[in-house]
């Protein structure tokens, strides 16, 4: 990177896609299976729905680039009306295919009313009551992601003022975001809520998550820009940038992530503290995760690897698909819930997610942003081109 450029592709951070993927399928598998009750290694397990915390932290960091970027002069703002039509062409066409095939043909969910269609196929189900079907119940945090998307442009509009010489302050301006979802867990307690709403998912109870990837992303664009860092951050860079002692941040953060500091594991209602304190852990692990990935231009051979960065373009797709494959391969290899065999239901459902992402990506996810590059670039002026 030199001080006119700004790095956009990193190819250890899609296979960390796919670690986060595998993550939320294997804590799922975890909890159906009844693994989560396991002494010392059922926490583990079950607590790696942390792996949500790293995907809003890569959703983040990787679209706040541009922002960040854009403040230093090392790239043009971005396009809103591009940015919302890119993120709509990524997310709902894959998407619609797996709500019409889980509520047309999963026994669980085929009585579904419409409202529960609507809920679902609009990804309003964090705020509708009892919308979240089985096959779909991961939706949540793809609801929350959607939001993000939407709040994203407010918050580049928020900070807009921070640019050139003033861009110093754009870090802690994320960080008092990422404040202000800290507090949400104790005013979520406060809120009316119907049977079945539950506002500790919304958006802003997450946004730490997201914050994570921000900040990462503000030191990114600092240190691209090669303007002068005060000598704090330089520390903090420094210090992000040691693989060692990132990894022994997460392990304690993770760790601590485990204990009943951080709720119960599973779908054990959270209080206030525990909510604050799992979101709390969540932000440090995923920024501890992410740091040296993106602040550093050593080699990560396993993550860049092709198995691991194929694996990062189906990531979407093991996502979307993972919970309702664990919902087929009980019945169909007559393996009875929470009653064990943990390797084998995770060796199987992880099989079939991977080989239906594949299929989704080859001729949904891939065939339509083809399409939508192209677009882009048929109707860019030709003095652009």
């Amino acid at each position: 990177m030199t001080a006119t450029t700004a790095r956009r592709f990193y190819p250890q951070m899609e296979g960390m896609r796919a670690v986060a993927a595998l993550g939320v399928l294997t804590t799922h598998v975890a909890f159906q299976t009844g693994a989560v009750t396991w002494p010392v290694v059922g926490p583990i397990l079950g607590r790696l729905d942390l792996a949500v915390a790293l995907f809003f932290a890569l959703s983040g960091f990787l679209l706040w680039q541009p922002h960040a970027a854009a403040a230093r002069g090392l790239a043009p703002e971005p396009g809103l009306v591009r940015y919302a039509r890119h993120r709509f062409w990524r997310i709902w066409p894959a998407y619609v295919v797996v709500v019409v095939v889980v509520l047309t043909l999963l026994p669980q969910a085929r009585t579904s009313d419409p409202v529960v269609w609507l809920a679902n196929l609009t990804l309003t189900q964090v705020f509708v009551p009892l919308s979240l079907t089985a096959g779909l119940t991961q939706m949540w945090s793809l609801s929350v992601e959607v939001l993000f998307y939407a709040l994203l442009p407010v918050l580049a509009w928020l900070l807009v003022s921070l640019r050139g010489p003033r861009a110093r302050w754009r870090p802690i301006g994320v960080l008092a975001i990422g404040a202000v979802g800290l507090a949400w867990g104790p005013i979520a307690a406060l809120i009316p809520k119907r049977d079945g709403v539950e506002p500790q998912n919304w958006l802003i109870g997450h946004l730490p998550w997201f914050v994570a990837g921000l900040v990462l992303a503000e030191l990114v664009a600092w240190r691209s820009s090669g303007a002068a860092m005060p000598a704090w951050l330089s520390r903090v860079c420094a210090h992000s940038s040691n693989r060692v002692l990132m990894v022994a941040v997460f392990a304690v953060s993770y760790g601590l992530a485990c204990t009943p500091l951080a709720g119960p594991v599973g779908l054990g209602a959270l209080s206030a503290l525990g909510f604050a304190t799992k979101i709390l852990f969540g932000a440090i692990g995923a920024y501890a995760v992410l740091a040296p990935l993106a602040l550093t231009d050593g080699r990560f051979r396993l993550l860049a690897s092709p198995v691991m960065t194929t694996l990062g373009r189906w990531s979407y797709g093991i996502f979307i698909w993972h919970v309702a494959v664990l919902s087929v391969v009980f019945g169909l290899f007559g393996i009875i819930p929470f009653s064990g065999s943990f390797v084998l239901v995770w060796a199987i459902t992880a099989a079939l997610s991977i080989g239906i992402a594949a299929a989704g990506y080859a001729f949904i996810e891939d065939p339509v942003r083809r399409w939508a590059v192209r677009r882009d670039r048929d109707r860019a002026p030709i003095a652009t081109r």
